[in-house]
């Protein structure tokens, strides 16, 4: 896997991993960031989190609104770590 493709995996797994935590649904998640006025459809918000391609403002957005844990650059590491073949 290149590494541009780990870092992509990286976020969607980031995402993921906070909105299961958070029993939060893409629905849910594209209303959460209509009430800070960020209009993103459940559909679009999924590509972006499957594909782990999104701008940084939106992923800080969507990691506030979900009221993210603290992300630490040795859970990063341990996610790259697990990406590797």
């Amino acid at each position: 896997m290149s590494a541009k493709n780990a870092w992509r995996q990286t976020v969607a797994r980031v995402i993921k991993s906070e909105m299961s935590v958070r029993g939060v649904k893409y629905q849910d998640l594209s209303q959460r960031l209509a009430a800070i006025d960020i209009e993103q459809s459940a559909d679009n918000l999924r590509n972006k989190v499957n594909k782990g391609i999104m701008g940084a403002d939106l992923m800080l957005q969507v990691l506030y609104v979900l009221k993210a844990r603290p992300l630490d650059a040795a859970v990063l590491e341990e996610i790259l770590t697990d990406l590797q073949p």
